[in-house]
């Protein structure tokens, strides 16, 4: 197991080109960039562009744009290059499936051919709306997975360990426990259309970029839980995490992709300052 720690303070900023960056992205990167210029140390900037149903091209250079008009700057990414590359999700194949492997081969994921709606999803973070449902574990008996020499073809899940508590601290949100099997059930870490999910993509993109703090959104606190589960099986040093409070509209709603008038991209081009999205994401 190595320690990320031998390469200093790394953090990342790890949008998805899924559609404009809002408030609550600005909130959480700009968190992130002071964090990792107060340590000091090394900010990157990852590409997460794995979900084929949303993805857009023009959402790749709207988010650079974005983030540098917000004075973000980041040493290694798509658009500059680094040791520690790809830095687009769609280019670190070879890392998920050794990744895949390496869990299919020691028993800790099994192959499930149950029918989803929301498998779709699965390629995004999850948040507090969409989450993950508990699996019912009508495939987790299957002793066929050797016999399978790519992931693709069916979906995999991760075996949980039932009745075990995951605890972490997180350095702004405190203690946090979930209990596996009640809190979240098995979960996906490959969709049977041969694309990896979130919880083994950015696991794989953290241990391989020696990412040492994880800053997000506090929605992503359960995913954290199910991806310390897949840290350990894969032998990784787990990361610090920072998970910040969400920002949310005059409803109560979190902000999600479709508030376009809330986008950094509408606000830029309606004459808002930089200092003033500042504040209207609780920063200012």
């Amino acid at each position: 197991m190595s320690d990320n720690r031998e390469y200093g303070y790394r953090g990342r900023l790890a949008p998805s080109p899924t559609g404009l960056l809002h408030l609550g992205h600005a909130r959480t990167f700009w968190v992130a960039a002071q964090r990792a210029a107060a340590h000091p140390g090394t900010l990157i900037l990852r590409n997460e562009d794995l979900d084929p149903q949303r993805f857009r091209p023009e959402f790749v250079a709207a988010m650079i744009e974005d983030l540098r008009w917000l004075g973000l700057r980041w040493a290694e990414g798509p658009d500059c290059g680094g040791p520690f590359g790809p830095y687009a999700q769609s280019e670190r194949r070879a890392h998920y499936v050794a990744a895949w492997r390496y869990l299919r081969d020691r028993g800790f994921i099994y192959p499930c051919t149950c029918s989803r709606k929301d498998l779709a999803q699965a390629a995004s973070a999850p948040n507090e709306s969409d989450d993950e449902s508990i699996y019912p574990g009508r495939c987790r008996q299957r002793s066929d997975a050797a016999e399978f020499a790519e992931p693709a073809g069916v979906n995999w899940r991760f075996r949980v360990p039932d009745g075990e508590q995951i605890a972490f601290t997180d350095l702004n949100l405190s203690a946090q426990r979930y209990v596996a099997g009640r809190d979240f059930g098995d979960f996906l870490v490959w969709r049977r259309d041969d694309v990896p999910a979130y919880q083994l993509a950015v696991v794989a993109d953290d241990a391989a970029m020696h990412i040492t703090e994880v800053v997000r959104g506090a929605d992503l606190l359960k995913s954290t839980a199910r991806q310390l589960l897949v840290i350990r099986a894969l032998r990784y040093a787990a990361p610090e995490y920072f998970h910040c409070e969400l920002v949310r509209d005059s409803s109560g709603v979190r902000l999600a992709k479709r508030h376009d008038a809330l986008s950094i991209r509408h606000l830029r081009e309606s004459g808002v300052t930089v200092e003033n999205v500042a504040r209207m994401a609780g920063l200012g």
